[in-house]
C-alpha cells in the first residue's frame, strides 16, 4: 500500500488539521476587530501612491455625470411638462434620474479609462515593472475552500506553481490551502493536497477548520493570526483563481517598492466557459472589462477597492485595521458582514493604506456561473452582503471615496426595482389614456422626439464602453487576431448585446426578488457556488423563473388594454414570458459550442478541451495557455 494510501485509510480527525507536517510552526500576529462607531481621525493627507491631480479627476467625473444625466432627462421632462406634471408623472421622473444618473457615471469612468488605454496610462500609477527581480520577501497564495471540487481547484494551483517554478521564484511563495469543507469533501481534498505536495515546487499547507465562523473573512482571519507573522504579503484566490507567475511577481515587486500601498487589486478575466451563459459572459469581461477597470482605477486612484480574490495585500497592515466587527441585529443586516472585501477596503484607507485596482496586469483568471440560475444564485447572495453596506455609509472616519463606493454597491442592486417600478409607472401611465394606434409608431410622432432622442443617448451610455472595448481590441493588430480578425470581433460584439439586452429584465426581476426577500428578513445563507455545469432541468427552470414570468404576464395585462404600446414594452415582455425556455437554452454547452464553431464569443482564452485555459504571459502575452487538465492533474498525481 502506497504512503498516500495509508494515510488516506487512516481515521479522519475531527479537530482542525494540525497535523505536521501540513502547518508550519505558527508566526502570529495580533488582529483586533475594528469598530465602526470608535473615533476615527477625518482622513485628508493625499497617499504617496495617489495620482498626480486626483481631484480634478474625480470633479470631472462628477461634472459628466451631472452633464449625461442632464441631457438625458431633458427628453423625459419635455415629454411630461406638455400639460403640466402629474403625480405619476413626477414619481416616473425622479425614479428616471436615479436610474440615469449611475449610468452616466459608469458611462464617464469607461470614457476614461478607455482614453487611458489609448495612451497606454494604465500603468502609470505604480509603475509596474515589466520583468521584476525575484522577490526579497516571503509572499504566502491563499485558497479557501468549501465544499469545492477538490480535483479542479488544486489543478488551478499546480498552474501557479509550476508558472512561478518557471521563473525560479518558487522558493519566495508559499502555498496554503484552507478548508472550511464539510467532513463528506474533506477526503477529496486532502487526497488532491497531498498529490500536489508532492509536486510542488513551493511549500503547500493545508488546515481545516470545523468551525467556520464568519465564512471566508473569518477563515482569511484565522490565518493572519496565526501564521501571519511570516510574511510580507498574502495573495488571496478564489477556488476558481488562476494568476500567471509573471503576474504574481509583478505584484509582489509593486508593493515592495510602495511601502505605503496596503492592496493591489488586479482585474480578472473569466475563462473556462462552456455553456452559452458563461461565453457570454466571458466574452463582455475580456472584451469590454480593461475599460471599466482602467476608468474605476483611473478616478478612485489610492482610496480604491477590493474584489476578495486576485489581489495581493499587506499582511500586517491587514491584520492592524482590517479584522470586521460582527454587525448588531439580526440577519440579513446584522450579523456577519458578507460582502467583506470592499468593508476591508475602506478599513484599510482609514488606517492610512492605500488601495489600488490596476488594469495593467494580464494574467489575472476566473471561472463564471455557468448557467444563469446560478449566477442569480451568486448574486442573490452579493446582494444581501451590499445592501448591508447602507448600514455602514455612516461608519466613523471612511474616506468619502470609500462611502461612496459602499453606496454605490448598494445602489447596484437597488437598481434593479428602481427599473421595474419605472417601466410600472410607465404603464400605469399610459392605461390613463385610450388606445391610439398611432402611438404603435410613437417614436417617429414629432412631440415625442425628445424623448426618442433622450432614450437613444441612454441606450448609448449603456453600449458606449462596449463600444470603446471594442474599439480598442479592433485599433490593436494582436488582440484582433486573438479574437478571430475584426468581422468575428464586430459580429460578436453585436451578439453579446442582443443577449444581455434579453437577459437583462430576467436578471431585473431576479435581482428585484432578491431585495424584496432581503427587506423581508430572509436570510439567503452560504452556499458552494457552481462552477461547472452542463444544462439544467426544465423543473428548475420553471421553479426558479416564476418570478419573472408572473412579471411577464402584469404587463401582458396591461397590454391587453393597450395593444398600442406593444412595440415599446415588447423588449422587456417577452423576456420576461419566456425567461424558463431562455434559461434552459443558455445552459447548455452544446449551444455554447454552436456559436463558437460560427466564430461567435471568442476569446484569445477560448478553449474547446476540458483544459483550463489561462494567461501565463504576464504583460501583453493574452494568448499562452496552460496545457493541463484540472481534473486530470490532482488524479493523475494521486494514482503515483
Amino acid at each position: 500500500m502506497s504512503i498516500l494510501a495509508r494515510q488516506l485509510a487512516a481515521p479522519l480527525e475531527t479537530a482542525e488539521f494540525d497535523a505536521r507536517p501540513w502547518l508550519p510552526d505558527e508566526s502570529p500576529l495580533a488582529m483586533p476587530r475594528q469598530a465602526f462607531d470608535a473615533d476615527a481621525p477625518a482622513i485628508s493627507q493625499v497617499l504617496p501612491t495617489s495620482p498626480a491631480g486626483v481631484a480634478r479627476r474625480r470633479f470631472a467625473l462628477a461634472l459628466g455625470t451631472l452633464f449625461f444625466t442632464v441631457l438625458v432627462a431633458i427628453g423625459p421632462y419635455v415629454l411630461y411638462a406638455r400639460r403640466g406634471f402629474e403625480p405619476f408623472e413626477v414619481l416616473g421622473l425622479g425614479v428616471f434620474l436615479l436610474l440615469a444618473s449611475p449610468i452616466a457615471c459608469w458611462f464617464c469612468s469607461a470614457l476614461f479609462g478607455f482614453v487611458a488605454l489609448l495612451k497606454g496610462r494604465e500603468q502609470d500609477d505604480l509603475s509596474f515593472s515589466p520583468r521584476p527581480v525575484l522577490p526579497g520577501s516571503r509572499t504566502a497564495l491563499l485558497m479557501p475552500l468549501c465544499n469545492e471540487d477538490a480535483a479542479a481547484a488544486f489543478g488551478r494551483l499546480a498552474a501557479i506553481d509550476v508558472s512561478l517554478a518557471r521563473l525560479g521564484a518558487s522558493h519566495a511563495f508559499d502555498f496554503y490551502v484552507l478548508s472550511d469543507s464539510s467532513d463528506r469533501v474533506a477526503p477529496a481534498e486532502e487526497a488532491a493536497f497531498l498529490a500536489f505536495r508532492a509536486h510542488a515546487h513551493s511549500r503547500v499547507y493545508m488546515r481545516r477548520r470545523v468551525r467556520n465562523t464568519e465564512r471566508k473573512a473569518g477563515n482569511i482571519a484565522d490565518w493572519v493570526s496565526r501564521f501571519g507573522g511570516a510574511y510580507e504579503c498574502m495573495i488571496v484566490l478564489d477556488a476558481d483563481s488562476v494568476l500567471a507567475g509573471e503576474t504574481v511577481l509583478r505584484l509582489v515587486d509593486a508593493m515592495e517598492r510602495n511601502p505605503g500601498v496596503g492592496l493591489i487589486q488586479t482585474a480578472p478575466v473569466i475563462v473556462g466557459a462552456r455553456t452559452l451563459f458563461a461565453r457570454v459572459s466571458q466574452f463582455s469581461v475580456r472584451m469590454y472589462g480593461r475599460v471599466a477597470a482602467a476608468g474605476y482605477g483611473w478616478w478612485t486612484g489610492a482610496e480604491s477597492s477590493y474584489w476578495g480574490h486576485n489581489a495581493i495585500v499587506r499582511v500586517e497592515a491587514f491584520a492592524a485595521c482590517a479584522r470586521l466587527p460582527i454587525l448588531p441585529g439580526e440577519k440579513p443586516f446584522g450579523g456577519d458582514v458578507l460582502s467583506h472585501d470592499v468593508v476591508e477596503a475602506a478599513l484599510l484607507r482609514r488606517a492610512g493604506w492605500a488601495v489600488h485596482v490596476t488594469a495593467a496586469l494580464d494574467g489575472s483568471c476566473e471561472e463564471t456561473p455557468p448557467t444563469l440560475l446560478d449566477f442569480i444564485r451568486r448574486e442573490h447572495r452579493w446582494c444581501q452582503g451590499n445592501l448591508q453596506h447602507i448600514k455602514l455609509l455612516g461608519a466613523s472616519g471612511l474616506h468619502p471615496m470609500s462611502r461612496l463606493q459602499l453606496g454605490m454597491g448598494a445602489l447596484a442592486y437597488l437598481a434593479s426595482p428602481l427599473w421595474l417600478a419605472a417601466l410600472a409607472i410607465g404603464m400605469a401611465l399610459q392605461l390613463q389614456h385610450p388606445v391610439d394606434w398611432g402611438s404603435l409608431w410613437y417614436f417617429l410622432a414629432p412631440e415625442f422626439t425628445p424623448f426618442m432622442l433622450g432614450s437613444m443617448l441612454a441606450a448609448f451610455l449603456l453600449i458606449g464602453p462596449k463600444l470603446m472595448g471594442a474599439f480598442i481590441v479592433l485599433s490593436r493588430p494582436g488582440e484582433r487576431r486573438a479574437f478571430g480578425g475584426a468581422t468575428a470581433v464586430l459580429k460578436s460584439v453585436a451578439t453579446e448585446v442582443a443577449l444581455s439586452a434579453v437577459l437583462a429584465p430576467v436578471l431585473m426581476v431576479a435581482n428585484t426578488n432578491a431585495v424584496i426577500q432581503i427587506l423581508r428578513g430572509r436570510d439567503v445563507g452560504w452556499r458552494p457556488q457552481q462552477r461547472d455545469a452542463d444544462g439544467i432541468s426544465w423543473a428548475d427552470a420553471w421553479r426558479a423563473m416564476r418570478p419573472q414570468m408572473i412579471a411577464g404576464v402584469g404587463f401582458t395585462a396591461g397590454l391587453c388594454f393597450r395593444p398600442d404600446l406593444f412595440l415599446c414594452f415588447a423588449p422587456i415582455v417577452l423576456p420576461l414570458l419566456f425567461a424558463a425556455p431562455l434559461a434552459v437554452w443558455t445552459s447548455r454547452r452544446r449551444t455554447g459550442d454552436a456559436f463558437a464553431e460560427r466564430g461567435l464569443l471568442l476569446t484569445p482564452a477560448h478553449d474547446g478541451a476540458s483544459s483550463l485555459p489561462t494567461v501565463l504571459g504576464g504583460h501583453r502575452n493574452p494568448t499562452a495557455q496552460f496545457p493541463i487538465s484540472v481534473r486530470g492533474t490532482a488524479a493523475s498525481m494521486a494514482a503515483e
